[in-house]
């Protein structure tokens, strides 16, 4: 009910459609025995309680099923206006000659027929404002839009019924004002305290609120019709008591169960189309790869071909790369040789740009050998692309200094780059093709008290030791 707004237009349906059969039906079975200030005979009287409930009916149906949806679609102001001039005067002309008729009213006005008119269009007017006032982001959430809402088609349908005083007997406008909402109470009541409790196994909780629910409202009935000796009463609590017990409560825990079972459907289904959608993205990101791997195979083929070791050395290397992005970068845990290697081949790979080279000084110190264990991918490397992105200048002096240990189930990694102004001037969030703030947070979450982390820096030199204990 916080999540989102309730389906109100099938609500005003089924409540309308609800009151309509009750009040034909009574009219029907009451065969005239209703007697009021108007002087009509039974037959005549009977034809018109029934005609013309029939009549707001439909005006309702095509007004509120047809017209108004319609509109909402397409949002053809002029063509919804005309229909609904025509439905408002083809039906007040209808209702005009049965009212005149039974002689209800002295033709040609029919003030109850805009009485109604005016309530229906008064209550569509309110719903606009309600939406405007209270929906999202308005409000956080639509708690409060929805109880408006309820409580404004209850008001505007009783407030209706009591407009209908020559054709409905008061005595169903104020039963129909009394059963409506203790009819949503008692659907609320079995929801929220017995078949939640039901459904989680507490079947004893639900028994005992059930008990409750019985010496609420059919045993305060029975004990005042007892204490005060009105059969009526008593009857009439007993009655309730069968009714809530026999059909409301059995009759909602049906319709629970089918919701959620259409619900349960529903998402299981959605889960199924997000797995399929999940599998062809994973499928399409295997097909990418390898074209792209494929290429890099000609490539390599080439370089070898015209004798470009180079050139064929670094393809392998970049490949090996793409495979580790594509494979091990998915997984949780990785073997921190793997890591390692990942890490060699990106160095190779700038150290081809740089072999020949005095300017930058590149000095990389790597010793796996007790490098045992497990890491989660892409840790190390966030460092040593950071030194090469910001510690190298072709004016300037230039060092990076790289040394990598393994002691006793830990790792332990120092970076070492010169810092140039210009450089340092950018975005800090780009500082890595992953970024720093990345790898701590990273470390936070998998590695909380197992990790040291210390940058230091100062107008020359950029310095980063880290070191993780990788078996707790």
């Amino acid at each position: 009910m916080k999540n989102k707004p309730l389906a109100f237009q099938e609500i005003e349906w089924w409540t309308v459609t609800f009151v309509f059969l009750i009040t034909v039906l009574v009219n029907i079975l009451s065969s005239g025995s209703m007697h009021h200030q108007y002087n009509y005979g039974p037959a005549i009287g009977n034809f018109a309680k029934v005609t013309i409930p029939i009549i707001l009916f439909a005006v309702f149906y095509l007004m509120h099923r047809v017209l108004i949806p319609r509109y909402r679609e397409n949002s053809r102001k002029w063509p919804f206006i005309g229909y609904s001039l025509l439905i408002f005067l083809v039906s007040y002309v209808l209702v005009t000659m049965i009212a005149a008729g039974t002689g209800i009213i002295q033709p040609p006005f029919t003030p109850f027929y805009f009485t109604i008119m005016a309530l229906y269009l008064s209550y569509l007017i309110w719903v606009r404002l309600i939406r405007q006032a209270f929906l999202p982001p308005k409000r956080k959430d639509y708690l409060t839009y929805n109880l408006l809402r309820l409580c404004s088609i209850f008001f505007f349908v009783i407030l209706m019924l009591f407009q209908f005083d020559f054709l409905v007997s008061e005595d169903i406008s104020v039963a129909l004002a009394l059963f409506l909402p203790a009819s949503v109470l008692v659907l609320l009541y079995n929801y929220f305290l017995i078949y939640r409790n039901r459904l989680r196994g507490k079947k004893r909780a639900a028994l005992w609120f059930n008990i409750l629910l019985i010496l609420i409202f059919p045993g305060f009935l029975l004990f005042a019709g007892l204490l005060n000796q009105e059969p009526v009463l008593v009857f009439f609590g007993l009655g309730a008591g069968l009714v809530i017990q026999l059909v409301a409560l059995p009759l909602s825990d049906l319709v629970f169960e089918k919701y959620f079972g259409m619900k349960g459907k529903i998402e299981n289904l959605s889960h199924q189309v997000d797995r399929g959608s999940a599998d062809l993205r994973f499928l399409k990101s295997q097909i990418n790869p390898h074209f792209l791997f494929n290429a890099l195979n000609t490539l390599y083929g080439t370089a070898l071909t015209e004798q470009a070791e180079k050139t064929s050395d670094g393809i392998q290397k970049l490949g090996d790369m793409m495979r580790f992005m594509l494979h091990e970068n998915q997984q949780d845990k990785i073997p921190l040789r793997r890591e390692i290697d990942y890490l060699r081949n990106y160095l190779d790979l700038q150290m081809l740009r740089f072999k020949n080279e005095d300017n930058p000084e590149i000095s990389i110190k790597l010793n796996d050998e007790s490098c045992e264990g497990t890491i989660a991918p892409m840790l190390l490397i966030p460092f040593v692309e950071n030194a090469f992105k910001h510690g190298i200048s072709t004016k300037n002096e230039s060092w990076i200094r790289i040394n990598l240990r393994c002691l006793a189930g830990s790792v332990h990694l120092d970076v070492v780059n010169s810092i140039h102004p210009p450089k340092t001037l950018k975005d800090p969030k780009e500082e890595s093709g992953i970024g720093l703030d990345n790898v701590r947070k990273r470390l936070q979450v998998l590695y909380p008290e197992r990790y040291k982390l210390s940058i230091v820096a100062n107008d020359t030199e950029h310095f980063v030791h880290f070191s993780l204990q990788l078996n707790p």
